[in-house]
């Protein structure tokens, strides 16, 4: 408590704030709760970022030194700009209404951000960051999977999880990945996320899956879905002429984004 003393009023309500809801908390749900402004949530946060006491991330902040600080939420700062961008392209793809699967992966939490344009969705993910984004926006209905939860990911993985996503019919899934290798194609870091997202697909309309550049070429130790059964890949820039003539024999569209969206 001693370490309290140092902060002001404002900035002690704050982290009194995120440390209710587990150690991580978006800017729109800060405003919410303490009744200002996110811009005065906004310029809280870097002062107390200055102090060390959080950590900013894109759209909120995350307690420094507890068990609330795993790995995902320095992987979100990575590439942010590209992320985003991907994130804005692949909205193109979501009307009102519609039924959707995205998972924990740290380019889809940019697309939760993005789809707060959309209304009336119904939308299953195992990521608590998702949920959190999109939790009573907009008239949307979340329904947040159950399982042993990943501190690193900040996710529930395993057979609960798996078992509860076989119960709905997804318009679209929306999957990350940690590589894509020309011969083997999309694949994973954590066997548990490979499994759920292979379950995901075949309850999908239309599967994507949003990566950026950095993962082209690369791989990992799992194998998931076939990769036939991606419908389409939207990426930060086009992969090389070997990767993207894999794509089309698999059967997969690419959708890059524009120039102008990227330097957003």
């Amino acid at each position: 408590m001693a370490e309290d003393t140092k902060h002001s009023y404002r900035e002690l309500e704050l982290l009194d704030a995120i440390r209710r809801v587990g150690g991580f908390a978006k800017n729109s749900d800060l405003a919410g709760a303490l009744s200002v402004s996110e811009e005065t949530v906004r310029r809280t946060i870097k002062a107390l970022s200055k102090s060390g006491a959080v950590a900013r991330v894109h759209g909120g902040a995350y307690l420094v030194g507890t068990q609330s600080d795993p790995s995902f939420f320095k992987r979100i700062e990575q590439h942010a700009r590209e992320k985003r961008a991907v994130a804005k392209t692949l909205l193109h793809n979501v009307d009102d209404g519609m039924t959707l699967f995205l998972d924990v992966g740290s380019t889809t939490a940019f697309v939760a951000e993005e789809l707060r344009a959309r209304g009336k969705l119904s939308v299953t993910t195992n990521s608590v960051q998702v949920a959190q984004t999109l939790v009573g926006h907009n008239g949307n209905r979340v329904y947040l999977l159950g399982g042993e939860m990943h501190a690193d990911e900040l996710g529930a993985f395993g057979h609960v999880a798996e078992q509860q996503a076989r119960n709905f019919c997804y318009d679209l899934a929306v999957l990350s990945a940690d590589a894509l290798h020309p011969k083997y194609g999309f694949l994973y870091l954590n066997r548990a996320e490979a499994d759920l997202a292979s379950v995901v697909i075949d309850c999908s309309e239309t599967a994507v899956v949003a990566m950026t550049h950095h993962k082209f070429g690369t791989k990992a130790p799992h194998q998931s879905f076939l990769p036939e059964k991606i419908d389409r890949m939207v990426v930060d820039q086009m992969p090389d002429n070997t990767l993207a003539r894999q794509m089309e024999l698999w059967g997969v569209a690419i959708t890059a984004v524009q120039e102008e969206v990227l330097e957003c």
